[in-house]
């Protein structure tokens, strides 16, 4: 089975650069220090699915070119991975119905809550249309012909998913993984891993701590995402990295037998 990974967004909360910032990495002309809110694609030959639309969702699909939208997945609802769920509109209009948006009952409250027009059904036109789909940290689900495998992991004391797609893993906004959750992730060919900055953080994990966790994964090759401009620039860290250990960036493509 083919499967195609696409790194809509690899930033924090605040993106690279931010706003004010004049530090090197801000300032950096090289577009792999230009980071967007982290957010996957993953295709295969007749589906597209999405994880997490933050605030630069719409600039995203319009980068990528992305004209067909098959379900939308969230990890968790900060509102760097969600705030951009309004402009599914788009395909809402292209697809003449509504899309499936994935999510724990946790997440679904708060998307009630922030998105309250939408669910009120007040018959406002022009709103979106959503079929919200309630999944578990320990039930895996199709979107089309793609197959998902959640893994709880935790962000600080909030519980996330990750998701197993097949030989991919991949984890944002983690700082900690139960054991009975790795197993879940042994035998992954790429690791995904956010790895925030350098110094250590209240709910992410740092790059030397995301480094530990590869070697004892050990995939084939992991990339690091949800990165801050905190860490440093794209050049200087790749030097850094062990072989098979690489930062992502925004539109890396990766694509592999999902088999």
């Amino acid at each position: 089975m083919y499967l195609k990974f696409t790194f809509l967004g690899t930033g924090t909360s605040q993106g690279v650069p931010v706003i004010g910032c004049k530090c090197p990495v801000c300032l950096s002309e090289n577009q792999q220090d230009k980071r967007l809110r982290t957010s996957l694609m993953i295709q295969s030959e007749t589906t597209t699915v999405v994880i997490d639309s933050g605030p630069d969702f719409r600039q995203q699909m319009l980068r990528s070119e992305v004209e067909r939208l098959d379900g939308l997945i969230f990890t968790h609802a900060h509102k760097d991975h969600i705030a951009g769920m309004d402009d599914i509109r788009a395909y809402n209009y292209l697809q003449s119905g509504a899309i499936n948006v994935y999510a724990t009952n946790e997440t679904i409250c708060v998307l009630k809550r922030e998105f309250d027009y939408v669910f009120s059904n007040s018959g406002y036109p022009g709103i979106p249309e959503v079929n919200l789909v309630q999944i578990q940290s320990t039930e895996s689900f199709f979107v089309g012909d793609i197959e998902f495998i959640p893994i709880q992991v935790m962000h600080h004391r909030m519980p996330v998913l990750g998701f197993r797609i097949g030989p991919f893993t991949y984890i944002t906004d983690a700082n900690f993984i139960q054991d009975s959750e790795k197993e879940k992730i042994y035998g992954s060919q790429i690791l995904v891993l956010n790895a925030l900055r350098r110094e250590k953080h209240i709910s992410h994990f740092t790059l030397e701590e995301a480094l530990d966790l590869v070697e004892e994964i050990k995939p084939q090759q992991a990339f690091f995402t949800h990165i801050s401009h905190q860490l440093g620039q794209y050049t200087q860290v790749s030097r850094e990295l062990p072989d098979g250990v690489f930062l992502a960036y925004d539109e890396l493509v990766i694509e592999m037998d999902g088999r």
